[in-house]
């Protein structure tokens, strides 16, 4: 994996982990941490759903390459 992959799957995962945050105890730690909306939670947040369509696109053009 490139540098870029890491990034977008340290990116998922941390999503997946504050959205389990929000459903399992109704807190979100990037609001907490950042601000409720503020500009940087925003920009976390953009960041996330980025990475989660990279991850997305990424899968998919794996599935072209042939595996043994």
């Amino acid at each position: 994996m490139n540098p870029v992959s890491w990034v977008a799957v340290i990116l998922v995962i941390i999503g997946g982990l504050n959205w389990g945050l929000v459903g399992f105890f109704k807190f979100d730690l990037v609001a907490s941490i950042f601000g409720d909306m503020s500009t940087l939670s925003r920009i976390i947040y953009a960041l996330v759903g980025l990475a989660a369509l990279y991850m997305v696109f990424w899968k998919f053009s794996m599935g072209d390459e042939k595996s043994e």
